[in-house]
Order: C-alpha cells, then structure tokens, then sequence
C-alpha cells in the first residue's frame, strides 16, 4: 500500500524526495500517513480538495482486500 501511494503521490509534487508514508496500525484500524514538502501541498490537496479525495479514493479502494479499515492522513 505504501508504493501505492507513493507512486500516485511522487509524479505530483516538485520535491518527491520528501514524500513520506508513516504506517500506524491500531487493532482493525491502518492509518497511512502521508507527509510532503510544505510548497507541495497544494498540487497534493488540489482544488476544493480533489486531488485528496481522489488518492482517497484509490487507497480505500485498494485497502478493502484487507480486513482492517484503511485511513490516509496529509500532512507537511
């Protein structure tokens, strides 16, 4: 899941060497967060936060083989 998002999120931004995925497993809960340079933020959240909702979307997607939810967190 973390190459997922990586390579959905690295074409986007201007600094890929700053991309981090962190992964926070609680019980049936997975929370993947991602961080990137602050000038990034915007290409990565997009207008009225489309861009966000469509990684979202891809990751949910993605994570609904598993038995635990999936949550993807952006952050600087």
């Amino acid at each position: 899941m973390r190459e997922l998002i990586e390579a959905i999120v690295k074409p986007l931004v201007d600094f890929p060497e700053d991309v981090q995925v962190n992964i926070h497993e609680e019980g049936q809960r997975v929370t993947y967060q991602l961080s990137v340079n602050k000038s990034d933020m915007g290409k990565v959240i997009g207008k009225q936060g489309r861009v966000a909702k469509a990684i979202r979307t891809v990751v949910y997607a993605a994570g609904s083989t598993q038995q635990k939810k999936v949550f993807l967190e952006i952050s600087e």
